[in-house]
């Protein structure tokens, strides 16, 4: 039974979620779930039990002392409560955790038990993937759902994704099947620079999830971040001449394909954003999932000059393209 004392009555909760491991490249998206709980001050009302759904040699419980006491912290799943102020306050419920090792349809009908109780009017999922992007240009953000009416209603895309999923896919099949509008938010995250954090990829998604919900979300620390980030991986780009010309070719190839949005849609929400963030007042202060579903290990490895260095670029391929994919086919 699930008991939700000290839970006041939300107004239009809508249900944020993201989960290390496959599904969170760079950390990308449960480095965003903590960054709304941090800046939003969001506390703590439920756990789910650690024993039903984590294989603890997996996923260990850490060790740490408090006031000269040892505690163990057991790897699970958390939910949490913020309020967005404003003149249409809402309320968020921000679920962070780990991808479960095992019962993963009761993991789901747990948090959707949750959603029920809670009122929640949406669900949306964040999530990270290893794609052929560069990491120069701004990080794809692609939004996809089962539900065609909201597709259409939520400027998304229908999810056409076969091949092997995360929790990710499954939750949001879960809310398909209990008639929860479910929404998944994607970045895709270079595969040459994979190890996290992302804060980049991050800022992508907070600014994407503020689109779609018509909020505002403060970015504390993460602009700066992310270009620092930019930053120290163009330098590292720049020592090896094999990295520099297939970022170059990635630059190409997205500058050409994008060419059409560049001058339309995607000027127009990031000039929606620039005014939104300058009328509103600031609020209170392992492997991952590839584009083919395919799995894939950490890009840094050691060479003999002890420079860690991305894998080595695809070959082209007879049109003259690198082979791979552009990371823009998101699972569900």
């Amino acid at each position: 039974m699930i008991e939700l004392e000290g839970v006041p009555e939300l107004i239009d909760p809508v249900m944020v979620a993201a989960f290390e491991g496959w599904n969170d490249a760079g950390d990308a998206a449960s480095t965003a779930v903590a960054h709304l709980e941090r800046e939003w001050k969001g506390e703590v009302f439920a756990a789910l039990d650690a024993e039903d759904y984590y294989d603890f040699q997996v996923n260990r419980p850490t060790v740490f002392m408090d006031g000269g006491v040892r505690k163990i912290t057991w790897p699970t799943t958390r939910l949490s409560v913020v309020r967005v102020g404003g003149d249409k306050p809402r309320d968020l419920v921000l679920v962070r955790g780990i991808e479960p090792s095992m019962r993963w349809r009761s993991f789901c009908n747990e948090l959707l038990g949750f959603a029920h109780e809670l009122g929640v009017e949406l669900v949306v999922i964040l999530g990270a993937l290893l794609g052929d992007t560069p990491h120069t240009r701004p990080v794809p953000v692609s939004g996809v759902t089962s539900d065609p009416d909201l597709a259409e209603r939520m400027d998304l895309e229908e999810t056409k994704y076969e091949g092997p999923t995360g929790i990710v896919g499954v939750l949001q099949e879960a809310c398909t099947h209990a008639g929860v509008p479910a929404v998944s938010l994607w970045a895709a995250v270079p595969h040459y620079v994979s190890q996290p954090p992302n804060p980049k990829a991050t800022l992508a998604l907070l600014n994407r999830l503020e689109d779609l919900l018509d909020l505002r979300i403060p970015q504390g620390e993460l602009p700066e971040d992310a270009r620092a980030w930019q930053v120290g991986v163009d330098q590292l780009a720049a020592e090896d001449s094999e990295v520099a010309e297939y970022v170059q070719t990635l630059e190409e190839a997205r500058d050409t394909a994008e060419l059409p949005e560049a001058s339309g849609e995607a000027i127009a929400r990031e000039f929606e954003r620039y005014l939104r963030r300058r009328d509103g007042s600031p609020p209170p202060p392992g492997g991952h999932a590839t584009a083919d579903g395919s799995d894939t290990g950490p890009w840094l490895r050691d060479n003999p000059s002890g420079k860690p260095r991305p894998p080595k670029p695809p070959k082209p391929d007879a049109s003259g393209d690198a082979t791979g994919d552009d990371g823009d086919d998101s699972e569900e």
